[in-house]
């Protein structure tokens, strides 16, 4: 016991001498790519790689996705601290917390789950993602879900892609086992518009599981309502209204946390004494995917699978891949994070500045009757034609619709079209 005290006393002593920080551009699989940029999700491959180096010789690592992910600060306050001291402190930001619990795993010579808490499970529930995308897209991408040892996909459906198409298309190239989760982003709008839409989703695909935000979730009166017309689950962000009013009012069957480690850990304790499942959503590469294994490990209610976005990245940053096993994947338990980052990889993808510009683009939405409108590719998250159909400028979730993004082929009606898009659609008619 003297020497276990001994040693524990040693791990704690140590303290940080030093916050490397290593910006990378790790851009998106080939086969997404396109479908990225569309959606301005192409600047989630700008990663800062978090080295921490500890007077013990002892280096820990994390990672924030700079574009996406919940925090990034300055880092010269830990200086000086121990990591025992600072890992708490989401304050710090996703990479800084992320390197100071991987180092203090190692420096106690423990995996990350056991400073969090005690272990609950060894294998994680996780989900192949992407965001919205053509109905034949997702098709390809549930195929390859499933190649790569996955039982479901979490989508994005947009009122500008025909979402029955897409469930169809994915319900038919995936075995009898596979799920399907939507994420609606609140575009069903009201309750009048999302009863017959659900409705007819889940009766006529039995593979739709849980339904994320199908409208805001501060309708509290409008969520409970939604949630006695259909059967299948729905989710909503935990925080998005007081957890009092969520739990107790009982507007919906689960929730999305995410966000700091210190604020994850309470959400996800919160939701375990109202008995109600979750979504762990910790997007990034394989760090950040493994720290979402550790945290899932020994938060009980972590029973809905993870939304990581890995499998997006043309690279993990490991050395090894993170191998999922029937839609599950096992928390390393090794001392810190438990996985070595391919040092290789960090050099290679390494810039000084990433450059995220895209060439001009159009986006023509096209609707069956032969109403065609177009918007200029240039905003995060298409934000221009977001907020257009969210206030019910379009039809929601019309059959037959479809969306492309359109290359600048130097003509110019394509120039005419890009400027008079910039801040309104261009309607055309066939």
């Amino acid at each position: 016991m003297a020497v276990r005290s001994s040693a524990i006393r040693a791990a704690h002593a140590a303290k940080v001498t030093d916050v490397e920080r290593i910006l990378l551009f790790v851009p998106f699989v080939e086969r997404v790519r396109r479908e990225m940029e569309r959606a301005w999700i192409h600047a989630w491959s700008e990663v800062e790689v978090i080295r921490v180096v500890t007077d013990a010789g002892v280096v820990g690592y994390g990672e924030t996705i700079q574009n996406y992910t919940w925090g990034r600060v300055p880092d010269a306050r830990v200086i000086g601290q121990s990591p025992f001291a600072a890992m708490w402190d989401d304050s710090l930001g996703a990479g800084l917390q992320m390197a100071l619990f991987d180092a203090a795993g190692k420096l106690a010579g423990v995996p990350v789950h056991q400073l969090l808490g005690k272990q609950v499970r060894q294998w994680c529930p996780i989900s192949f993602w992407d965001h919205d995308m053509s109905p034949e897209k997702y098709e390809v991408e549930a195929k390859k879900a499933v190649e790569l040892g996955y039982t479901s996909l979490k989508i994005k459906a947009r009122p500008w892609f025909d979402v029955y198409e897409t469930v169809r298309r994915i319900s038919a190239a995936t075995p009898d086992y596979f799920n399907i989760d939507a994420d609606w982003n609140d575009f069903l709008i009201n309750v009048s518009n999302a009863v017959p839409v659900l409705r007819e989703l889940e009766t006529a695909f039995p593979k739709i599981k849980i339904f994320e935000g199908p409208i805001r979730a501060d309708d509290v009166p409008g969520n409970k309502l939604l949630r006695s017309q259909i059967r299948t689950a729905t989710a909503h962000h935990y925080g998005s209204v007081p957890g009092r009013t969520a739990i107790g009012e009982g507007y919906c069957d689960g929730f999305v946390i995410g966000g700091g480690v210190s604020r994850v850990m309470a959400d996800g304790h919160a939701a375990a004494m109202a008995n109600m499942p979750f979504f762990l959503q910790m997007v990034g590469t394989g760090l950040t995917t493994t720290l979402a294994l550790h945290v899932g490990a020994v938060l009980s209610h972590a029973q809905w699978p993870a939304i990581t976005c890995h499998e997006l990245y043309s690279h993990s940053l490991l050395t090894e891949r993170i191998d999922v096993v029937g839609g599950y994947a096992q928390a390393p338990d090794t001392p810190g994070l438990g996985v070595t980052v391919d040092e290789d990889a960090l050099e290679n993808y390494r810039v000084e500045k990433a450059d995220l510009s895209l060439p001009k683009r159009l986006v023509k939405y096209s609707r069956a009757c032969g109403v065609n409108l177009y918007f200029a590719n240039n905003s995060h998250s298409l934000s221009p034609m977001w907020r257009y159909f969210a206030q019910g400028n379009q039809p929601v979730y019309e059959r037959g619709v479809h969306t492309e993004l359109l290359d600048d082929d130097g003509s110019a009606e394509f120039a005419d079209l890009y400027e008079r898009s910039q801040e309104v659609p261009v309607y055309s008619r066939v």
